[in-house]
């Protein structure tokens, strides 16, 4: 089983229609007819929503993903408006919230891989892969890749693992042509952020994007280049045959992965709240990443 362990009762606001709960955010359509993204504080390990947040979480995913859209900007636009509250908007959406072009979506999660880890590990460990992409021998777990490379997968619903998928399935379903473009823009992507996180200390190990079209011209959407989306690693600790400290979620999952839990990730029981110290912890991974990257001090 998997999925929420409570799920949560939208926030109704006037002059806004309530579309989808999904592991964070929390999508609205407001009367132009734009979507209202709101990121909660919400996590997710092994495919359960848990039932506490990580105090902040939201904000910093959400001011994290806005600074990286200003970085990006030249290589593709994104599909932010505004950042501003809706009228009647609960105070304590302030700093999570961004008002966004409603954009045609296309049902592939873009991922690139500049480093060999998670599941890409697990296949290329069975057959010298990662996605049907052929790989040298001798690599191991945080090794760098000769080169990045895309692998598409297919989007899940809430408490679903994605489909990893070969690239020509994605050529299949929205055409060569587009398949092409988002294979190239996602590389592009990832190269520059790469850069950058490598000036600021950091190692982007992996990340993942969200393309739509908006009158025919490719945005990204969604969340980008977050520790929700990505994996980034230190890169002064970074040390290839072993699993690298990352600032995601690792704490929790390490937790309750461990007997302290008392959890059966085998079992049909969802996975108990998380004690306020490994919560605690998780909120200063994520707001030492921001730090890092934005080389600004969080308030």
């Amino acid at each position: 089983m998997s999925g929420f362990v409570t799920k949560p009762e939208p926030v109704q606001v006037p002059g806004l229609v309530h579309l989808h709960t999904g592991k964070v955010r929390d999508l609205y359509r407001d009367q132009a007819g734009r979507l209202v993204m709101v990121a909660s504080d919400r996590t997710s390990a092994f495919d359960w929503v848990l039932p506490n947040d990580i105090p902040d979480k939201g904000r910093i995913l959400t001011q994290l993903s806005l600074w990286w859209f200003g970085q990006i900007s030249d290589l593709v636009p994104n599909h932010v408006i505004s950042t501003e509250l809706p009228d009647g908007a609960p105070a304590d959406w302030a700093g999570r919230t961004m008002v966004c072009d409603s954009l045609e979506m296309f049902p592939v999660e873009c991922v690139a891989r500049g480093y060999l880890t998670g599941s890409g590990l697990l296949e290329y460990q069975e057959s010298r892969t990662v996605c049907g992409i052929a790989l040298p021998e001798g690599l191991e777990d945080g090794s760098e890749l000769p080169a990045p490379i895309y692998t598409p997968a297919l989007k899940a619903e809430v408490g679903e693992h994605d489909e990893n998928v070969p690239y020509e399935e994605t050529a299949r379903r929205i055409g060569a042509d587009w398949a092409a473009t988002l294979r190239q823009t996602t590389l592009a992507v990832y190269t520059r952020a790469s850069e950058i996180a490598r000036k600021r200390g950091l190692i982007l190990a992996d990340t993942k994007f969200e393309f739509g079209l908006r009158g025919g011209e490719l945005v990204i959407g969604d969340e980008v280049l977050t520790p929700d989306s990505s994996r980034f690693w230190p890169a002064d600790e970074w040390q290839p045959g072993r699993a690298q400290q990352s600032y995601d979620k690792q704490i929790i999952r390490n937790w309750l992965a461990s007997p302290a839990s008392g959890w059966d990730r085998t079992g049909e029981q969802p996975p108990p709240a998380l004690p306020a110290e490994i919560a605690e912890r998780t909120r200063a991974r994520y707001v030492e990443a921001y730090e890092r990257l934005t080389e600004t001090t969080w308030v």
